[in-house]
């Protein structure tokens, strides 16, 4: 039989609706020169198919520890970020002490304690999406949970919450998790923090910056941290094709990922200065490869009528604090133009 935990959780949901431009993922836009092409080929042509991958991805672990300025012994890889927050999930704290996070944020941190069976404690963003202190410190002095999610920037927000908050709520002895997907179009990071203390870790992931489809996340930590919490990875979790895959690109091809990382930061300044020209349009600070906008109409409407247009943003007006809002990643400059011009015919078109 089906556990009720089971039965009762909610899957996880992505956007699938087919479109020409597609901007509803945070994926990074890069396309792969035939030479890179020709390097992955080249690897994944002589991987023998027939044998387990390195149990502990050691090449791979050594390169992303030299590009993120840490050692191996203080990385833990993940098949993807959302692995590591079921590890986490696992390691941190007895079952029967709560998990707390900020809503409306990435849904995987809710759904990983709903399918452990652990009390999910949601806190509501303020107004301007920073985390309210007082509720926090109230209902952690309430509930005393034993972990905190923190999406850094904050996904669907996109905004970076305030550091010293952050810090006072990890003062109550709170074990902190700063899932820093976003690192690259934010550059702010508690790295160090994660490094030297025993009650703060780091998530990173490859899968935004360009990488998505090798699912490798990244938890950094304090080394005897990172070795308890590697007590219940599951063997061979990283594939065979993702670590020569992943390894090639870091080690070898890193200048293509940082150069459309930056272009991705330029763009993203660009149009939302654009967008701030029409009229009724309303668009939210962000630290991330995406933004949040509104417009006058309702949200879900514009979402259609955009798909029309072959263009497919996320609607996230059904969450708590964001009625009215979608959510648009950053793609190339002329997927971006398209955006803006698809979403100026609609709104010409409900006026």
């Amino acid at each position: 039989m089906i556990s009720k935990r089971i039965r009762e959780l909610s899957a996880y949901k992505t956007e699938t609706t087919p479109c020409k431009v597609k901007l509803s993922s945070n994926e990074l836009p890069i396309r792969f020169p035939e030479e890179v092409k020709k390097r992955i080929k080249e690897v994944v042509s002589s991987i023998p198919f027939n044998r387990y991958p390195d149990p502990q991805a050691t090449e791979l672990k050594e390169i992303i520890a030299l590009r993120f300025g840490v050692h191996p012994e203080n990385v833990v890889l993940g098949n993807g970020s959302d692995e590591l927050i079921q590890y986490l999930s696992i390691s941190i704290g007895e079952l029967n002490k709560g998990v707390i996070y900020p809503i409306p944020t990435f849904p995987m941190y809710g759904i990983c304690a709903s399918a452990l069976g652990r009390e999910k404690i949601e806190v509501p963003l303020q107004e301007d999406f920073d985390l309210d202190l007082e509720e926090f410190l109230s209902v952690i002095k309430e509930k005393a949970p034993a972990i905190a999610f923190f999406s850094y920037p904050n996904n669907p927000t996109g905004n970076c919450f305030s550091e010293e908050k952050i810090r006072r709520i990890r003062e109550e002895k709170v074990f902190s998790v700063l899932d820093e997907a976003y690192y690259h179009f934010s550059g702010k990071t508690f790295l160090k923090e994660a490094l030297s203390r025993e009650d703060t870790v780091v998530l990173r992931t490859l899968s935004k910056i360009g990488l998505a489809g090798l699912r490798v996340g990244i938890l950094i930590a304090k080394e005897e941290i990172a070795r308890e919490i590697n007590k219940v990875r599951l063997p061979f979790n990283i594939t065979y094709p993702s670590q020569v895959i992943a390894k090639v690109m870091l080690e070898e091809f890193y200048f293509l990922i940082e150069e459309h990382v930056s272009m991705v930061i330029r763009e993203r300044e660009r149009i939302m200065k654009e967008l701030s020209k029409l009229e009724g349009v309303k668009t939210y600070p962000s630290d991330a490869n995406f933004f949040l906008f509104s417009t006058a109409y309702p949200a879900d409407l514009v979402h259609k009528e955009l798909v029309k247009e072959e263009v497919l943003v996320r609607d996230v007006s059904y969450l708590p604090g964001l009625k009215g809002c979608l959510r648009v990643s950053l793609g190339f400059p002329e997927e971006n133009d398209a955006f803006l011009e698809a979403l100026q015919k609609v709104l010409k078109r409900l006026c």
